[in-house]
């Protein structure tokens, strides 16, 4: 009896991944996506930036021109009679 838990003992220590592994894996996948998503964040905030600031002027923006305010941060006032 002894003789075959040692066997499954010794057989159970190389197969497979451990907690270790996995818990590594998901820390890399987690820094992986962290990474993306700054960095496509700052990417798709100047998109809108600059749309938001080409419909407000009724003109197009250069690359890189520096982006606007935002929509609707400034709120409109209508001219004074």
């Amino acid at each position: 009896m002894l003789s075959n838990l040692r066997k499954v003992l010794t057989e159970a220590k190389d197969r497979g991944a451990s907690a270790v592994e996995y818990g590594l894996m998901v820390a890399a996948i987690a820094a992986v996506i962290v990474t993306v998503v700054f960095g496509l964040g700052t990417i798709v905030s100047k998109t809108f930036s600059d749309t938001c600031s080409s419909l407000k002027t009724g003109t197009t923006v250069a690359a890189n021109a520096p982006a606007a305010a935002g929509c609707g941060s400034t709120p409109a006032t209508s001219p004074s009679p």
